[in-house]
C-alpha cells in the first residue's frame, strides 16, 4: 500500500497476519542494550542506523493485545534469520496512527486517491425528463385527432410494432430474455393486456370527442390507482383519496354531461352525442386500465427489466390490435404521403415519451414527476383551441379544474409521505 511505504521506520520487522493483514511490529534495541554487547553494539549500528536513536515500542491491538518485549525480540531474531526475503516487499505496513494514516488507496505517485465521488445531477433534470415525456404524449394526442381514415386500433398496432422493433435489440443486449422470471410471466402479460387496452381506449375517445375532454378524463387515472392499491396491494387508504375520488367523477361528470342531469340541448359537444358518450366511456375505461396497469407493476416491482414489460406492451398489443382490425374489419392502408408520416412519427414520439418518462422517475420522485404530467392537460386546452379552432365550454373548464386538483392532490400527498418518511 502506498501511504504505508511514506513511514521510514529503519527497524527490524516481524511479520503477523491476521484477518489477511500483514501487522508489521517494530522493534528498537534499547542503547542500554547496545552498551552491554560489544559486537552486538555494531549489529545495532547496521540494523537501526546509528546509537542516536531513541528506543520506541509500537503496540497494536486488533481483537486481542498482543506485546513483546525486549527479551522475546532477540529470541525472534534468531528463528528469523533469512525469513527475509523479497516477499517481505509484498507486505502491507501498518505505521502507528501517530505517523500515518492508511484510509484510501493510492496511485503510483503516492497521492492519495478521493472516494468516487456521486455523479452531480443537474437540478431539475427529472422535472426536464417528465415535461418532454408529457410535451411527446400531448403531441401524440393530437397526431391521432388530425389523422383521418385510420381507426384507432390500426394506429395502436402501428405504434406497437415499431415499439417492438425499437426494443428487440435491447433485450438482447441485455440478456433479459424475451419471456422473463417464470413467477412474474402472469403479470407480464396482465401489464401487456391492460396497457395497451389503455392505449387504444385513449386513441378511440380522441377521434370521438374533443381532444381537451378526452385528455382529461384519462388523466384521472392517479386517483383510481390509489384505490385499486389500497383494494389489491393493501396500502393505506385515507380520507383524503376518497374526497379526491370524489373530485375527479365530479369532473368526469361535468365532461361527459349526461342528458338526464343537464337536459337534452347541451352545447360544445363535438359531432353528435351518442359518440360524445362513446367517447366519454371509453376514456374512462382507459384511465381505470392505466390505473390497473400502474398497480401490476407495483407488483412486480423492480425484479423485472423495464425493457422486457415494454416488450410485452408491445407483443401483446400487436396481436389484440390484428385480431380485432379482422374482426372489426376496420384494417386500411394508409394514404400515402401525410397520414403516413404521422403514424410513424407517433410510433416514434410513443417510444421517446415512454422513454423519458422512465428517466424522469429513476432520477426523480413519483410526486414531482405527476405533477409535471398536468402540463398534458394545458396543452390539451391550447391544441384544442388553436388547431381546432374550438374554445373550451365552462362545463369542461370545471371538470379539467376539478380532475387536475384531485390528481395533483394524490401526487402532493404522496410526495409530502414519501419525503417525511425519508
Amino acid at each position: 500500500m502506498g501511504d504505508f511505504t511514506d513511514c521510514n521506520h529503519s527497524t527490524d520487522d516481524r511479520a503477523f497476519s491476521e484477518d489477511d493483514i500483514t501487522v508489521v511490529f517494530h522493534k528498537v534495541a534499547n542503547h542500554d542494550d547496545d552498551d552491554d554487547d560489544g559486537d552486538g553494539g555494531g549489529g545495532g549500528d547496521e540494523e537501526c542506523g546509528g546509537d542516536e536513536r531513541t528506543a520506541e515500542r509500537i503496540r497494536l491491538q486488533s481483537n486481542s493485545h498482543v506485546s513483546f518485549d525486549n527479551g522475546n525480540a532477540e529470541e525472534d531474531e534468531e528463528t528469523e534469520g533469512s525469513a527475509n526475503s523479497a516477499a517481505d516487499n509484498e507486505r502491507k505496513t501498518l505505521c502507528p496512527p501517530a505517523f500515518c494514516f492508511q484510509s484510501k488507496p493510492t496511485f503510483q505517485g503516492g497521492s492519495a486517491l478521493t472516494a468516487p465521488e456521486k455523479q452531480k445531477r443537474c437540478p431539475g433534470l427529472g422535472l426536464f425528463y417528465g415535461l418532454l415525456s408529457t410535451i411527446f404524449f400531448s403531441i401524440i394526442a393530437l397526431l391521432v385527432k388530425t389523422i383521418q381514415g385510420v381507426h384507432a386500433v390500426e394506429i395502436s398496432a402501428i405504434r406497437c410494432f415499431f415499439q417492438m422493433l425499437f426494443v428487440t435489440p435491447l433485450l438482447i443486449y441485455h440478456k433479459t430474455g424475451f419471456l422473463g422470471p417464470r413467477d412474474k410471466r402472469v403479470y407480464l402479460v396482465l401489464r401487456g393486456f391492460l396497457g395497451s387496452n389503455a392505449m387504444i381506449l385513449l386513441y378511440y375517445a380522441v377521434q370521438q370527442m374533443p381532444l381537451a375532454d378526452a385528455t382529461v378524463i384519462m388523466f384521472s387515472n392517479p386517483v383510481f390507482t390509489s384505490l385499486l392499491a389500497w383494494i389489491f396491494l393493501k396500502e393505506r387508504c385515507t380520507i383524503w383519496d376518497c374526497v379526491f375520488t370524489v373530485f375527479t367523477l365530479t369532473g368526469v361528470i361535468l365532461i361527459a354531461r349526461p342528458r338526464f342531469l343537464f337536459g337534452e340541448r347541451l352545447h360544445g359537444i363535438e359531432g353528435n352525442y351518442t359518440n360524445h358518450i362513446k367517447g366519454t366511456i371509453a376514456a374512462f375505461a382507459g384511465a381505470i386500465g392505466a390505473a390497473c396497469t400502474f398497480v401490476v407493476l407495483r407488483k412486480m416491482g423492480k425484479s423485472v427489466h423495464y425493457y422486457l414489460s415494454v416488450w410485452y406492451y408491445a407483443v401483446i398489443g400487436l396481436i389484440e390490435c390484428v385480431i380485432t382490425l379482422f374482426i372489426l374489419g376496420e384494417w386500411t392502408i394508409p394514404n400515402c404521403g401525410r397520414d403516413r408520416w404521422i403514424l410513424m412519427l407517433i410510433a416514434i414520439l410513443g417510444i421517446a415519451g415512454q422513454t423519458f418518462l422512465t428517466k424522469a422517475l429513476q432520477i426523480e420522485k413519483a410526486g414531482p414527476v405527476s405533477l409535471m404530467r398536468t402540463v398534458d392537460v394545458v396543452l390539451a386546452f391550447i391544441f384544442q383551441f388553436i388547431f381546432f379552432n374550438r374554445a373550451p365550454t365552462w362545463w369542461s373548464l370545471g371538470g379539467a379544474l376539478c380532475v387536475v386538483a384531485s390528481t395533483s392532490g394524490v401526487a402532493l400527498r404522496k410526495w409530502y409521505s414519501s419525503t417525511h418518511k425519508s
